[in-house]
C-alpha cells in the first residue's frame, strides 16, 4: 500500500517555503506537470491528448532522455509547452552530495540548452528533484543560480502499479483545486494509469471551467 501524501500538507509547504508547491492564484486554473520524459512509448500520445482539450503542461525532462530521443522533446516545445530540468540521470538527492547533485544538474542543463537555446530557457528555468529528494544545500545552491524549484500540491501516484487508475484519477480530481501543480509521469511505468486518468481529469476540469497552464 502507497503511503505516500496525496495532497502535500500545509506543514511541509510552510517548512520548505522557497520552493513552489502551488500557484496563489483566484482563477480556475491548474497546472499539470509531467516527469521523466521525453519516452518514445508515451509522451507523444501525453502532447496529443492534452492538444484536445487546449491544455498546457510543464515536462520536467531527465537530461539523458532528451539525448535519446530529441524529436520527441522538440514536439514538446513545439506545442508549446514548458520544460523543466529532472537531472541528468534521475538520481536521488539523498544519497548525493551536493556537488555531485550539482553536476548532474548542470549536465542536464547543458543538453537543454543545446536543444532550446539559451534565450527561450532564459525566460523559464524550473528544476524538479527526482523522487521530491533534495537536501536543504542542494536546494539552496540551486536556488542562488537561478533555479526556481518546483515541487507539488497533488500526487497523481500514477508510478505505482498497486495504485489502480480509478484511484489514481480520484487522487486528481477529489484534491486539486485552483493554482495545484498536479503531478503525472509520462513514463512506462506510469502509461497505464496515465492513460486512464489524464483525458479523464481534462475532461472533469474543462467542464468545471477550468483551464490548464504551463509554469
Amino acid at each position: 500500500m502507497n503511503l505516500t501524501p496525496v495532497k502535500t500538507p500545509l506543514v511541509v509547504k510552510k517548512i520548505f517555503p522557497n520552493f513552489i508547491w502551488d500557484i496563489k492564484t483566484n482563477a480556475k486554473e491548474i497546472y499539470l506537470t509531467f516527469d521523466d520524459g521525453p519516452t518514445p512509448e508515451i509522451t507523444k500520445w501525453t502532447l496529443e491528448t492534452l492538444k484536445q482539450y487546449n491544455a498546457k503542461a510543464t515536462f520536467f525532462c531527465i537530461g539523458n532522455n532528451i539525448e535519446k530521443h530529441p524529436k520527441i522533446f522538440y514536439d514538446i516545445l513545439k506545442e508549446g509547452h514548458s520544460i523543466g530540468n529532472h537531472t541528468h540521470n534521475h538520481i536521488k538527492g539523498w544519497k548525493t552530495s551536493a556537488e555531485d547533485y550539482l553536476a548532474n544538474v548542470k549536465k542536464a542543463q547543458e543538453v537543454i540548452d543545446t536543444a532550446t537555446g539559451k534565450e527561450k530557457l532564459e525566460e523559464v528555468k524550473l528544476f524538479r528533484p527526482p523522487y521530491g529528494q533534495i537536501s536543504p544545500k542542494q536546494g539552496s545552491e540551486l536556488l542562488k543560480i537561478g533555479y526556481k524549484v518546483i515541487m507539488w500540491d497533488v500526487l497523481s501516484i500514477d508510478w505505482d502499479a498497486s495504485v489502480s487508475k480509478e484511484r489514481c484519477l480520484n487522487n486528481v480530481i477529489s484534491k486539486a483545486d485552483s493554482g495545484s501543480v498536479v503531478v503525472f509521469h509520462d513514463s512506462v511505468k506510469a502509461s497505464k494509469n496515465l492513460q486512464y486518468a489524464l483525458p479523464r481529469t481534462l475532461a472533469f476540469f474543462s467542464k468545471k471551467g477550468y483551464t490548464f497552464k504551463a509554469l
